[in-house]
């Protein structure tokens, strides 16, 4: 059967079912709020309160005495502006919250408006080459294969060598970020990863590629957690820094699908390796602009006195980093091995001991007063891990959504590259619009709204694939639609959680945080492809009638082949639908993230929330 014509003709009405949904979160949150604007009576929080609401006051601080400050601005009838979070957990300090600069640490002042925009697509860039890297990768795995003569049962080691390292690594140089400065280590990483980007496809024989996409992956660990911490300390809360976390947060989902493009129409033309020497040259021009565009610091810890061989918990590093290499070997090699394969299941445990050992060690540390890798008391707030939750669920469905669509053009449908590269388009198109309107919305809408807006539209992209409509449909009828769903969605989700957690943490925590989010999205998108590639699998091989380790690839329109990716299609679906779930249940009252209101007469501005927007 010849795969159908790209054109155009009547829509299908499937997608009407997003109305209702839409309508319901409408009416699920209209009036949740968490942050209240009070005027003149304050109730200070105890320092170290306990108990399921515990509220967070933050006042605006002047250079003189605070107590003075206030007492003056009662005397002149002057309203104060105050934040308060209702949150579950230990109190946090606004600082902490991120509303409000630390005064140890005050934002420096913000350069130009063209340097402002040269320094945010920048950093931006880190994490858009970084997913586009490995979707580039991902869409000439067969074309590599031939050439370096890599059987398709090791292929998945080409992206898997780049997501173990970077995964692996984040937490680590994130701390390293905050001790030596993120601006060394971002350009330090892009310079890296430029370098071994360049060599890795004149290096052709299967270990040394794999080894050389590893070490692409420790370079993006360092320069990609560093770009959020430079955002977050550079920009104080406002329009400036929505706007910042709305690009920043737009680079990654973009990358993934400007990876199709690029490796596409690459391929299309010019030998492969052509796709790593353009990759490796956009790195470079990264690094190069980052030395001329990112300001550098005033100050680090190094140049106080903090050193790594003192501050960074080289222990818990060594833990989490066996540990979750352990855990992602084990997910990758299951599909590959079989799940039965005694070394597997034991593999898993073995991990899950030294992730349990490293949780612990850090809460030892933090409780001694000794700087962990990752603070614990992080996750005290309830909405924090809920956003954490969120991120992992979030990336894992529309990671799958990407690669199975992918696999339904190229592998069930039989069409090439560019024609496949073709289909995509669409998403790039509309996610550099949406990334520009989130930007607004931020400031404007509540944070849960935008949240079950972007999970109900990567849920609705993967399930126009997993329902049964004939795949001899046209384009136009059904796959558009869910292209456009997911970036809506992809789009929309990002920006809030990373201005979320940038928010949520000090500014001493900026580049930590920026490791943490993106390791947790990193390590849904591999455990959660290695579920659905086993479920996949796994229905494959039953309408096949052989064991999984005998199913054998995707073949172009067999009945088997099609079930197996729909079934992977509505796990991912299911994935989507969880993610929502959390975010109906602790996010409900969050209030904006984004906020931004004028002061009265302290002057700038605040990301806080109007009491009669609570009403």
């Amino acid at each position: 059967m010849n795969p159908p014509e790209l054109e155009l003709q009547d829509i299908d009405p499937s997608w009407l079912f997003l109305v209702p949904g839409l309508l319901l979160f409408v009416v699920f949150t209209r009036g949740d709020k968490s942050v209240i604007h009070l005027r003149k009576h304050v109730t200070k929080e105890p320092r170290n309160g306990h108990g399921p609401l515990t509220p967070s006051i933050s006042t605006p601080v002047s250079d003189e005495n605070p107590t003075t400050h206030r007492q003056a601005q009662r005397e002149s009838g002057a309203s104060q502006t105050i934040a308060v979070s209702v949150h579950n957990g230990p109190a946090v300090k606004d600082e902490e919250k991120g509303e409000v600069p630390s005064p140890s640490h005050p934002h420096p002042e913000l350069p130009s408006k063209a340097k402002c925009i040269a320094l945010v697509a920048t950093v931006t860039g880190a994490g858009f080459m970084n997913t586009l890297s490995i979707q580039a990768t991902v869409i000439i795995l067969p074309t590599i294969g031939k050439d370096l003569d890599i059987p398709d049962s090791r292929l998945q080691w080409i992206v898997s060598a780049y997501a173990l390292t970077f995964g692996c690594f984040l937490l680590l140089w994130g701390r390293i970020a905050d001790i030596y400065g993120k601006r060394l280590i971002f350009i330090s990483g892009s310079i890296w990863v430029a370098v071994v980007t360049l060599v890795n496809p004149f290096i052709k024989n299967e270990i040394g590629f794999n080894l050389f996409r590893g070490l692409q992956g420790l370079g993006a660990a360092a320069n990609v957690p560093t770009a959020i911490g430079i955002l977050g300390t550079t920009f104080p809360p406002g329009k400036a820094k929505n706007y910042a976390f709305s690009a920043y947060a737009a680079g990654a989902p973009l990358g993934s699908i400007f990876g199709n493009l690029l490796s596409g129409f690459i391929t299309a033309y010019a030998d492969w390796l052509w796709v790593f020497v353009a990759m490796g040259i956009l790195c470079g021009i990264i690094a190069a602009a980052g030395f001329f565009v990112i300001p550098k610091p005033k100050s680090t810890l190094h140049d106080q006195g903090v050193h790594a061989k003192n501050s960074v918990d080289w222990l818990g590093a060594c833990l989490i980093t066996a540990g979750l290499l352990a855990l992602m070997f084990a997910l990758t090699q299951g599909n590959v091995v079989g799940w039965s394969t005694p070394w597997i299941p034991a593999l898993i445990v073995v991990s899950l001991i030294l992730i349990a050992l490293f949780i612990v060690w850090q809460w030892w540390l933090e409780k001694k007063g000794k700087q962990p890798l990752m603070k614990v008391s992080m996750f005290h707030s309830t909405r924090f891990s809920a956003a954490m939750v969120i991120m992992g669920l979030f990336f894992s469905s529309f990671n799958n959504f990407l690669v199975y669509t992918t696999y339904f053009y190229q592998e069930y449908q039989g069409y090439d590259t560019l024609q496949t590269t073709l289909r995509f388009i669409p998403t790039g198109v509309v996610g550099v619009i949406t990334a520009f309107v989130v930007a607004q919305l931020l400031s404007r809408v509540p944070t849960v709204m935008l949240l079950i807006f972007g999970m109900s539209c990567v849920s609705a992209a993967n399930l126009l694939f997993a329902v049964p409509i004939p795949p001899t449909t046209s384009y136009f009828a059904y796959s558009l639609w869910a292209m456009i769903l997911s970036v809506f969605g992809a789009d929309t989700t990002w920006p809030c959680l990373t201005l979320f957690t940038s928010a949520s943490l000090p500014h001493e925590d900026q580049a930590l945080g920026g490791a943490l989010i993106n390791a947790v999205g990193q390590f849904g998108r591999a455990i959660g492809l290695a579920i659905v590639t086993a479920v996949q699998t796994s229905v494959m091989a039953k309408e096949r009638g052989v064991s999984v380790e005998h199913v054998g690839q995707v073949v172009q329109w067999e009945e088997a082949s099609l079930k197996g990716l729909r079934a992977a299609d509505w796990l991912s679906f299911g994935l989507g639908v969880t993610a929502l779930s959390v975010v109906c249940i602790f996010f409900r009252g969050s209030g904006i993230v984004g906020k931004v209101e004028k002061r009265g007469r302290g002057g700038g501005e605040e990301a806080i929330m109007n009491e009669e927007d609570s009403n």
